[in-house]
Formats: structure tokens, sequence, C-alpha cells
């Protein structure tokens, strides 16, 4: 376990643009940076935290206070905290939920992650709403100007970035029923753990593989249908994965992406993807589906997006959902082929389960298709 640090112990943020703001930190002493970023959701600290697509990033918490209910083992999306960092309002240093296995600082402490608190996240929130996602460094070692700019500058850039090889699975590993009647392959780029178990729960035998696994190992399985994750960093950098996912398309096996595996989807049909002004992320981001004409709330965390006129000008391109903020593009299905994905999460760890029919859409598809 890393060193714990005195209550009250000063931490200082530097973002890219020179804003520098002083706090309090807790969790691990050090240094840390990444891509700043803010979740606008209320609860579920702890499933964002361990959620493989936030590698990278440091995140700002918009609630008012975080670490309410401390946290627990079971409340996770992968094995270990993803953040680079962790900025925060305020801190609770007791929790209330009695099965908690341990308090928010010292989970911070075990997975070496550094965090600042006593910030003004909300002034900090509509800075970077105003200014764009940018990067940044939080230090409770480093005090002066210069010593962070210097750290800062040791940061890279989220764009152009391929993260999704570093954090995948090293060997492929199974989930679920090995009875159940469907197979499944998972192509992991960053998987959330609900992800997985959404698709078992509907009767579904999953193998799990590493990010650069070519179609051809994933074909020896013989699976059903073939799932594509979600996971960090810029899907441009990713020419291995668009190319395999060509190769599922050409097989016309079913196939369902997630985040980016929606990107990955509009690129293997040669739709772009580009760098969002500063993304979406939390657990209230209303989206319409074309299709029912019905709206849903939706999990969200995701700093790249699909081209919105490329891909109404695709003929080959169905656009499925919109965001209802912004009008960016939410899903896609590829006329002509079993194949289909959406932006956001509808395994909704946290948020409401508006959009958990689309695994049943996935495993309907897979059986028109045996």
């Amino acid at each position: 376990m890393p060193a714990t640090q005195p209550v009250n112990s000063p931490a200082w943020l530097l973002l890219e643009d020179g804003t520098l703001f002083k706090g309090k930190s807790f969790g691990a002493q050090g240094t840390s940076g990444g891509e700043i970023c803010f979740n606008t959701g209320m609860t579920g600290y702890q499933e964002v935290f361990t959620d493989p697509s936030y590698t990278g990033q440091v995140l700002i918490m918009n609630n008012a206070y975080v670490g309410n209910y401390g946290v627990k083992k079971e409340d996770v999306e992968s094995d270990s905290v993803k953040i680079k960092g962790l900025i925060c309002k305020n801190i609770s240093h007791r929790y209330s939920r009695m099965t908690a296995d341990d308090g928010l600082e010292e989970y911070l402490q075990k997975n070496n992650i550094v965090a600042i608190y006593d910030v003004d996240t909300r002034s900090l929130v509509q800075h970077i709403r105003e200014k764009g996602a940018m990067n940044c460094i939080i230090s409770t070692e480093v005090s002066d100007l210069e010593g962070l700019k210097g750290e800062l500058s040791k940061v890279p850039d989220m764009a152009g970035l391929e993260l999704s090889s570093e954090i995948s699975t090293k060997e492929p590993y199974n989930y679920g029923n090995p009875d159940a009647k469907l197979r499944i392959a998972v192509l992991d780029y960053g998987v959330k753990k609900h992800i997985l178990e959404c698709m078992a729960q509907r009767g579904a035998y999953l193998k799990v593989f590493p990010a650069k696994t070519p179609y051809t190992t994933l074909e020896e399985f013989k699976p059903h249908g073939i799932f594509v994750s979600n996971g960090p960093g810029d899907p441009a950098s990713m020419d291995y994965a668009v190319k395999t996912v060509k190769d599922i398309l050409a097989s016309g096996k079913p196939m369902f992406g997630i985040c980016l595996g929606h990107q990955l989807l509009a690129r293997a049909n040669d739709i772009p993807t580009f760098k969002m002004h500063h993304g979406h992320r939390g657990l209230n981001h209303p989206v319409k589906n074309l299709i029912t004409g019905r709206s849903e709330i939706t999990t969200q965390n995701h700093g790249f997006g699909v081209d919105p006129e490329a891909a109404k000008n695709a003929d080959h391109i169905e656009i499925t959902h919109v965001n209802l903020n912004d009008g960016s593009i939410e899903g896609i299905r590829v006329k002509g082929k079993p194949a289909f994905s959406v932006q956001y999460h509808p395994e909704s760890t946290p948020g409401p389960h508006d959009s958990r029919y689309l695994f049943d859409d996935f495993i309907k598809l897979i059986e028109e298709n045996i």
C-alpha cells in the first residue's frame, strides 16, 4: 500500500492552458496526469473508476460529495481502478453502507491513485465545457509552477493514442455457462464486467479474446455472434481492429459493438471518427431510438464520436439512435448485414436500465442467423 498523507495536506492541479488550482490531497501521494474529463452521475463512482474506458484520464466527479457509501468488491467493472487521478469538491471520510468493504480514501490508496479535493468543481467543469478537453497534472509533491509544467509535459495527448491493446486481456478466457445454447466471441478492447454478464444472463457462453486477435482465431471458437467492446484511446489509431471488424462483416456473422466498438464499426465502413470537444460522460444522457421513436436515458463514457455528415451520407449505413442534447450519432446498423452498434453503454452500470433491450436485440439477431 502506498504511504498515506497527513490530513488536509496540500495538493495542486495544473491544466494544460495554465489554470492552477490548490486543494487538499487524499488517496495516494505522488504525481499523476492524463486528459481531464468530467462525469455528471450522482452515484456509481466505483463502477466509473474501474471502467477500462477511463484509462489515461483524470476524472472530475460532479456530485458535491463522493465516497458517502464506501466501496465494495462486487461493485467493479474490471480488476483495478483505471482512472489516472480524481478531482472532487468534497469527500466523505465516513461511509454509510454497512456492507461496504472499505472507505474511498483507503481504496484509492490501495490502488495508488492520486486525488485532490476542496476544488471548485462547478467552476472547473464550466471551464472544461468552454475550453474543451485537455491534459492536466495532479501532485501532492510538486508545488512550484515550473515543476508542475515539467511533469505535465510528460503526459501524452489522447488524440492518436492507442491504449486498448495495453489493457486488454493477455490470454483468452471463458465466461458464463459452457452448456449455454449460444456462443459469443468477445473482442476485448477494455470490456466491462457487466457487459459480459448481460450476455451470459441471456443464454450465451462467451470467450473473451485479446485486442489484437485476428478473425481467423475468433472463428476457431465457432461463435454464433461476435461482440466488439468498449475501450479507451483513439479509434483512428486502431487499424488492426478496423481490419478485424471488416473481416467480421465479410463473414456475415452477427456483430454488436458498444462505444469504441461502435466507432470501429463506423471506421470499418469508411466513416471517420473525431475527437469531441469535451465528450459525454454520465448516466443521464437522453437518446432517441429512431426505429421505435422512443427515448431512453443512457449511461455514456466517450471522448470520440462518429462523423455525423459522413454517417448521413453513407448509403449502406442506417442511423438508429441520436443524442437529444447535441444530435451526435449514438447508434448505427449496416444495411444488408447483421451488424449494429451504439455509442452509449446499455449495460448501464451505473445508470438506468432503459437500454438493456439492445442485448435482447443481439441475441435475437444471432438466433435469426444461426
